[in-house]
């Protein structure tokens, strides 16, 4: 294995388990009065884009990273939708 390949996985996997305490949080409870719909929605659309991008790249810890943590989000963001 590579050091970028190596970097890029811990790299990524640091970044999306450092967005589970917030997904489980807003799970447990449904409070998403502290949750930016802007700023979810704008970051939903990154993610996503992260995703295609490491698609195109065959960068497999980017997709893997983003593909979580974009589930998380769109669940999250729905939540937002939901629970206004």
């Amino acid at each position: 294995m590579q050091a970028s390949d190596i970097v890029g996985s811990l790299a990524a996997a640091l970044t999306t388990v450092s967005f589970i305490p917030q997904a489980l949080h807003t799970f447990q409870t449904k409070d998403v009065s502290g949750i930016s719909l802007g700023m979810y929605s704008t970051f939903t659309v990154g993610v996503s884009l992260w995703l295609v991008y490491g698609v195109l790249l065959q960068a497999w810890p980017i997709v893997i990273a983003n593909t979580i943590t974009l589930s998380m989000a769109s669940a999250i963001l729905a939540m937002k939708l939901r629970y206004k």
